[in-house]
């Protein structure tokens, strides 16, 4: 990990939303070359974005908040119902579910669909149709998931639009449980991303089902529909998709010397586009960047407006070194910083609670962001203080 030169953060900021800082960052972060390969990197899905799983930092986007259609992709949503019931032991892997007409008509073998043929009025296991889901994209599977678990597919995609709320996708809705096309089910490249690396953190115990490459069901052999599983390294997930809406898209991740990517490509113009810019992609992004080193453990690294407090700023830390992930760079970049929280804040604050994040920018648009910390306890003031802090900020509409 290399060390970048040391930050200090203003005092200056914007009322009530953010804390804005002037980070003028000199780095010497390796020889020349990978800089250019940023500046020209692109790729040719209509919609992309890479994510470093662990911290959340942007290496790459493109059209990354567009809605567009999510096809199977949007499958990663149906899964994720389901393993927040399996590990809350509302559901069990060897529970049965029974295949209805109307899932065996509309994404069994009638369909004409991708689907995982399970015969109608039989059961198959709640594992069963998860394999069948992440090797083969049944959606026979995902409309028998979506009846047996909530009684009909749409009251399912209600749920699974809830859950997204709840995981701060605020963009997405969910119409059905298999991302076959109705025009209101969308998503945004940036969502999906954040919903797989929720996958990859919440669910470890289920998210090995996505790295497998074959499953067996009754006279049947499917294969794995990702591309990538025989081609980048450390690849273990996760969903391909595709309707003529849409084009092809994949929800891809690898790890390779303990750091995972996350890859979203969505619009690419056929199957072989798809695999190759998704690999693309994902090399460059573990070739391209370095960790780097902003700040110590415990350095201050700005402060925060505090309404009503012993003190009207507090201090804010990161939980150890802050560090981010930047492109490998010849010359010293520009980075621009935020400071970011839902302020002023109220007392009683303790250290170690966090309640800020610190944004950093590169001038391509590469993004990480920090939580931050209260460094030092902050009580509650008395009236007067309270009355003068109220005053002030209905007076000026600006922290100080």
């Amino acid at each position: 990990m290399m060390r970048l030169g040391r930050a200090r953060a203003s005092r200056g900021c914007k009322s009530y939303w953010l804390l804005a800082l002037a980070l003028m960052l000199a780095c010497a972060l390796g020889e020349p070359g990978p800089a250019a390969a940023q500046a020209e990197f692109s790729v040719k899905a209509a919609q992309a974005i890479l994510m470093d799983a662990d911290t959340g930092a942007i290496m790459y986007q493109r059209n990354a908040d567009e809605l567009m259609y999510p096809a199977s992709m949007s499958k990663l949503m149906t899964l994720t119902v389901v393993f927040k019931a399996l590990k809350a032991g509302e559901l069990k892997l060897s529970d049965e579910f029974l295949m209805s007409e109307n899932a065996w008509r509309k994404g069994g073998a009638p369909s004409g669909t991708s689907a995982m043929f399970v015969p109608l009025g039989t059961r198959a296991t709640v594992e069963e149709l998860i394999k069948g889901i992440t090797v083969q994209s049944g959606n026979d599977a995902a409309i028998s998931i979506a009846e047996n678990m909530a009684g009909a597919e749409d009251l399912f995609a209600a749920r699974m639009t809830e859950q997204a709320r709840a995981l701060g996708l605020n963009k997405s809705v969910f119409k059905n449980a298999t991302g076959l096309y109705q025009p209101d089910h969308v998503t945004t490249a940036r969502e999906l991303a954040l919903l797989a690396r929720h996958i990859i953190q919440d669910y470890p115990d289920y998210y090995g089902y996505f790295a497998l490459k074959e499953f067996p069901y009754r006279k049947h052999k499917f294969t794995n529909r990702n591309p990538l599983i025989t081609l980048v390294a450390g690849i273990d997930g996760l969903k391909t998709g595709f309707i003529k809406e849409s084009g092809y898209g994949i929800v891809a991740s690898a790890k390779q010397e303990g750091r995972r990517l996350i890859a979203v490509l969505n619009g690419c113009s056929t199957a072989e586009e798809r695999r190759d810019e998704g690999r693309r992609l994902l090399e460059w992004g573990f070739k391209n960047f370095s960790e780097v080193k902003l700040f110590d453990a415990g350095e201050v690294i700005g402060h925060a407006r505090v309404w009503g407090g012993e003190r009207m700023f507090v201090p804010l830390t990161g939980n150890g070194d802050v560090n981010i992930w930047l492109a490998r760079q010849p010359a010293n970049p520009k980075l621009r910083a935020q400071i970011i929280y839902n302020g002023p804040l109220k007392p009683p604050l303790r250290k170690g609670e966090q309640v800020a994040r610190l944004r950093v920018t590169t001038p391509s648009e590469t993004t990480n962001e920090v939580p931050l910390y209260v460094a030092e306890d902050i009580g509650r003031a008395g009236v007067m203080r309270r009355g003068l802090d109220t005053l002030l900020y209905l007076a000026t509409r600006w922290i100080p």
